[in-house]
């Protein structure tokens, strides 16, 4: 089956009340944790990469590795850029291939996002790709992403429907309290349903995105500080608050830093507990087998996009 755009699965995922899991992909053990994991569980899948792992992983090599897991997988999978900055990286996504791009205007004031992303959208569908963007500026760090506490903001439900109508976005990320990174919350989790649940009013037929939504499990987390590592205090979105938000209306839940965090726990014990190892591929190999645990706990349990919502 060949790389499709997210519509359909959006479409199906707002009929069935759960999210579409969208990962980060980073290298090639990332990509087959990703897609096995998605074969095994009968789920469409988005794959998705920011402009700094493109730069890490090369495009070329990239585009040929995801096309290779899609030639073994018989689920739907699309290609997305995940907070793309400027309408020349999405142009670039776009003309290699992706099915799906973001173009990230958060940044910039409400005027300038409406106009930034109408242009990224007018080409974006004249070659056939969707595209999503981002209104109110969620706090923390990733990759190029990085937002001060002091500087985020919510959504607001009415400008969401104006920007929309405005820009012809086909899907739409809020901010209702997720933040990027491994430190998402100061003291108790906690996500304005009731922001979430206006939107979906006003924007019945758009699917909304929620960012750093990774639950930064604690095992992952307590086996990188157990061998080496320094992540004090790292606090996630539990998994009940993420399948509330699916089944108030979220169609793609995004997921990054808890695949790290499997990778990165698993290599360092396995430095510490094999410390006369140095072929790649037994603790890469492991690494693997966890990022696949893992992407099977959030479709099966927490997206129930495997069919069973």
């Amino acid at each position: 089956m060949p790389l499709v755009t997210t519509e359909e699965m959006f479409k199906k995922a707002m009929e069935g009340h759960y999210a579409i899991g969208a990962f980060n992909i980073n290298n090639m053990e990332f990509i087959q944790a990703i897609t096995d994991a998605a074969e095994e569980c009968k789920s469409p899948v988005i794959l998705q990469c920011s402009s700094s792992a493109i730069k890490y992983a090369r495009m070329g090599y990239l585009i040929n590795m995801v096309n290779a897991a899609v030639a073994e997988t018989t689920v739907p999978i699309a290609l997305h850029l995940d907070h793309g900055p400027d309408f020349e990286t999405c142009k670039a996504c776009v003309d290699a291939g992706f099915t799906s791009v973001m173009f990230d205007g958060s940044k910039y004031d409400y005027e300038e996002n409406v106009r930034l992303t109408k242009e990224v959208v007018e080409y974006a569908h004249a070659h056939g790709v969707v595209v999503e963007a981002e209104l109110g500026k969620l706090a923390g760090v990733e990759d190029d992403v990085n937002v001060a506490d002091d500087d985020a903001r919510y959504t607001d439900p009415d400008q969401a429907y104006d920007f929309v109508q405005r820009t012809g976005v086909d899907s739409l990320a809020i901010a209702i309290g997720t933040s990027h990174g491994a430190y998402k919350f100061k003291g108790e989790p906690r996500l304005r349903f009731d922001i979430l649940e206006k939107v979906k009013e006003k924007l019945p037929n758009t699917p909304i995105v929620l960012h750093g939504a990774s639950t930064v499990i604690q095992e992952y987390v307590k086996m990188c500080n157990e061998n080496g590592g320094d992540i004090p205090g790292a606090q996630g979105c539990p998994d009940e608050m993420l399948h509330e938000a699916c089944l108030r209306g979220v169609s793609k839940v995004n997921v990054d830093t808890d695949l790290r965090l499997a990778m990165t726990g698993v290599v360092r014990k396995s430095f510490a507990e094999n410390p006369s190892v140095f072929d790649p591929r037994k603790y890469l190999g492991e690494a693997r087998e966890e990022i696949k645990k893992a992407v099977v706990h959030k479709i099966n349990d927490v997206f129930c996009s495997n069919g069973k919502a």
